[in-house]
């Protein structure tokens, strides 16, 4: 090997796996992080649980929910940060414990609801909002 060559290193980023989720009134749930954007409930994929085990733990674990992952509806590169790339993963999930407001966890400022129409108008990814157009028409089909 010359010093010209170097060995190649793969690319490492964290993946998070979200979740699309509604109430009865067809109003998806979000969450206000740090940086006051609103983002779906969702967490780092980690040890041995399914990306469907994992979106499920951690909506129960960000608004005291419960649901149940049904389709992947998308996958992309977020840059949160500049030079920190996060591996999205969003999975359209069927609430069943979405009877009661959600509860704010540690993790989040603020968690809301909203409708369909509103959700154009928030300060979010790009991604989250085709994520959440996807599962509102995956179910319109139904």
């Amino acid at each position: 090997m010359t010093q010209l060559e170097q060995p190649y290193v793969p690319a490492k980023f964290p993946i998070s796996i979200k979740g699309v989720v509604l109430d009865s009134q067809q109003r998806v749930l979000l969450l206000k992080n740090e940086r006051q954007e609103w983002e779906l409930p969702g967490g780092k994929l980690e040890g041995d649980e399914t990306p469907a085990e994992r979106v499920e733990t951690e909506i129960q674990e960000e608004s005291g929910w419960t649901a149940n992952a049904s389709a992947l509806l998308d996958t992309w590169m977020y840059e949160p940060l500049p030079g920190r790339k996060v591996f999205i993963v969003t999975y359209g999930c069927t609430a069943t414990g979405a009877h009661k407001p959600p509860v704010v966890s540690h993790e989040h400022k603020e968690a809301g609801l909203f409708h369909r129409r509103e959700v154009d108008a928030l300060v979010m990814p790009q991604g989250y909002k085709d994520s959440i157009a996807r599962w509102y028409e995956l179910l319109d089909r139904e």
